[in-house]
């Protein structure tokens, strides 16, 4: 069987793709192999029109805690596609299927191999989105440096230490939507940031749904000119005014020209340390233990319809 998850064509590692190497092999020892012909789709937005192009060849492709969001909707779920669960209740809207099959995102089984809560939560921690970190993250790095507040560089290849990194954090201000997952399996509070329009809301709420809680994030102006024009036609204009409405509803005393100026570090600076006053999220302890209970039962039953023992 084969893992897929999405790989940057820059060949870039972004911690929520590739943390599906590092955990599910944990998860399933013995299991994977390079053998396409069964493919397992972990977590990530990847349930679109591409996604049976990308696994051209399987024989069977299995989902489980996948998530709709980013690309075209599948117009069908082709008949070889096996769906033991999705990451939330709008993907399972999107794609016309049960409600019982929204659990939630998969990557909240890392507290099933890592110890976490062991050590000292002393840092307020910052993780942005990847594209964030490929356009300004030296930027945003000395902020954060200058703040006293720990830069979480989405990038590192190494994870572990970006586990460590949320582990040792008492607060995680969450660009990166798999930052804030893990966060909250570690009982680290959060708090969701969005920077640009380029932020995917839906998929955010698609897996807040499933832990019950509100997707309401802190805005915080681009950073400029590290950031590029975010509304260059009509279509990205339409896209982009509802991040610009937030904004400015939240920033409303620092004014849009204010937000819109070139070189504006220090607004920038002055928005990351005011939304740590804002609203910190934690799941429910019950039922957090409760979908990653039915997440293992799924993939125990998983393992054992395809263990390689079987074939």
């Amino acid at each position: 069987m084969k893992l897929y998850y999405y790989q940057r064509s820059d060949q870039w590692s972004n911690f929520g793709d590739q943390l599906n190497q590092w955990l599910w092999p944990r998860l399933l020892p013995d299991f994977f192999n390079e053998d396409p012909e069964i493919t397992f789709v972990g977590f990530g937005t990847l349930l679109n029109h591409l996604l049976p192009i990308r696994t051209a060849g399987a024989r069977e492709v299995i989902i489980f805690s996948t998530g709709v969001g980013y690309e075209r909707g599948l117009t069908q779920i082709p008949s070889h596609f096996k769906i033991y669960c999705v990451r939330g209740n709008y993907s399972t809207q999107k794609l016309g299927l049960d409600a019982s099959q929204a659990i939630t995102d998969g990557a909240v089984l890392v507290r099933e191999v890592w110890k976490y809560g062991k050590n000292s939560r002393d840092r307020v921690s910052f993780m942005p989105h990847i594209h964030h970190e490929r356009l300004a993250g030296k930027a945003l790095e000395r902020i954060c440096n200058d703040l006293g507040i720990q830069y979480i560089n989405p990038a590192t290849k190494d994870l572990e230490i970006i586990l460590k990194q949320i582990d040792s954090s008492r607060l995680l201000l969450a660009e990166a939507m798999h930052g804030a997952i893990v966060a909250d399996a570690f009982r680290v509070p959060w708090i969701p940031i969005c920077t640009s329009p380029r932020i995917l809301a839906f998929k955010w709420r698609d897996w807040c749904s499933s832990i019950q809680l509100p997707y309401a994030p802190q805005y915080l102006p681009p950073l400029l000119p590290n950031y590029p024009p975010t509304a260059r036609g009509i279509r990205s204009s339409i896209h982009a005014l509802p991040f610009w409405v937030r904004l400015t509803g939240q920033r409303s005393q620092q004014g849009l020209e204010s937000l819109l100026t070139q070189g504006n570090e220090a607004l920038f600076k002055e928005s990351l340390m005011s939304s740590m006053a804002g609203s910190s999220y934690l799941s429910d302890q019950p039922h957090l233990e409760t979908l990653n209970d039915r997440l293992l039962t799924l993939l125990n039953q998983c393992y054992t319809t395809y263990s390689p023992h079987n074939f």
